[in-house]
């Protein structure tokens, strides 16, 4: 099976839902750590752990997370910003280019 096919499988199967719901939650508990200091840098939280990956980009940020959790999927968050901002600010940069 490669890893495509998995992450694949993992989505179709995920809660997501509850990955928003738990992932928010823990975040709100530990943003106190990254926010302001790491702002506009991304974290990768696995709500099973709990634990929380720092990253310069989503990508490098879900890439650690992976490293420690290969089967599990992740809430990412960009530190400083709501998910609004967040949203707005990559439909402007999509609509750029």
């Amino acid at each position: 099976m490669t890893v495509s096919t998995n992450n694949d499988n993992l989505i179709k199967n995920a809660d997501i839902q509850k990955i928003a719901e738990e992932g928010a939650k823990i975040y709100a508990q530990v943003k106190v750590n990254y926010d302001p200091k790491e702002k506009g840098k991304f974290l990768a939280i696995d709500i099973e752990s709990k634990k929380a990956y720092l990253g310069n980009t989503s990508a490098e940020a879900l890439e650690l997370a992976r490293s420690k959790h290969p089967n599990n999927i992740f809430y990412v968050v960009k530190i400083g910003f709501d998910v609004a901002e967040t949203m707005a600010k990559s439909f402007i940069d999509n609509h750029k280019k």
